[in-house]
C-alpha cells in the first residue's frame, strides 16, 4: 500500500520471525524480513526480535553486524525496536548459565535470572507504565503475554540532566520485578510479545509505527 511505513524486521536466525512480520503488517507497515544492511538503514523502522539464549542471540546479531546497524541507525535518530532477548541484548550484558555475553551496549545494566518461585515467566501479566508513554498510549491498563526466564532487574541510568531519561515500565511476577519495557528516544523495546498480545499488542504496534 502506498505511503505505508516501511519496516524491516531483521533475519539473523532467532526464532520464529514470521509472526512478528504478521503482526507489523496487520499494525499497517509493509514488512521485509532480511539481514540487508542497505535495507535495515533505508527502512522506516527497525524491529529486531529475538528468543532463546542471549549468547546464541548476541552471536546470530554479530555474524550480520546486527550491533553496528542498530547503532549506527540510532546514531542518525532512526527509530528501533527490540522484542524479547531483541530488548535483552540492547543492555550491556548478559549472565546465563554461568556464561557473561557483552551485548550491545545501548544501555547498562545485566541481564539474569528471575528471582521467582516459578521460572520461566510464562503468560499474561500487566505492566506498570510511566507518566508521559507513547508506547501505551490507549492500553496501559491491558495485559500482555510474557515467556522468559532472564530480565534486567536493576537498572540505574545516570543523565546528569544532558539527555532526557528513558521512561522505563516494570512489571511484577511473583517475587521478582523487572524491567518490561523502555522508551528512549528512538529506541523502544519490550520484555513481552506484542505480537502474541491480541489487541493490546496491536495497538503498541500501531503506537510504534505512528511514531516513525
Amino acid at each position: 500500500m502506498s505511503g505505508a511505513k516501511r519496516v524491516v524486521v531483521l533475519d539473523y536466525g532467532s526464532g520464529n520471525l514470521r509472526s512478528a512480520v504478521r503482526a507489523v503488517e496487520r499494525a499497517g507497515a509493509e514488512v521485509e524480513l532480511t539481514a540487508d544492511r542497505g535495507a535495515a538503514m533505508a527502512a522506516d523502522g527497525l524491529l529486531v526480535p529475538g528468543v532463546g539464549a542471549f549468547a546464541a542471540c548476541m552471536a546470530g546479531l554479530r555474524a550480520v553486524r546486527g550491533h553496528e546497524t542498530i547503532g549506527r541507525r540510532l546514531a542518525g535518530g532512526r527509530p528501533v525496536l527490540g522484542i524479547c532477548v531483541g530488548m535483552q541484548v540492547l543492555f550491556s550484558r548478559g549472565i546465563e548459565h554461568g556464561v557473561d555475553t557483552e551485548g550491545c551496549g545501548e544501555w547498562p545494566g545485566t541481564v539474569e535470572r528471575l528471582q521467582a518461585p516459578v521460572v520461566p515467566h510464562m503468560g499474561w501479566n500487566t505492566v506498570q507504565a510511566p507518566e508521559g508513554t507513547q508506547m501505551f498510549a490507549g492500553i496501559t491498563d491491558e495485559r500482555f503475554y510474557f515467556v522468559h526466564s532472564y530480565g534486567v532487574r536493576t537498572w540505574k541510568l545516570v543523565t546528569d540532566g544532558r539527555t532526557r531519561a528513558p521512561l522505563v515500565t516494570r512489571t511484577t511476577h511473583g517475587t521478582a520485578d523487572f524491567v518490561s519495557a523502555v522508551e528512549n528516544g528512538p529506541l523502544w523495546a519490550t520484555q513481552f510479545h506484542p505480537e502474541k498480545s491480541g489487541d493490546a499488542g496491536a495497538a503498541l504496534l500501531r503506537n510504534w509505527i505512528a511514531t516513525l
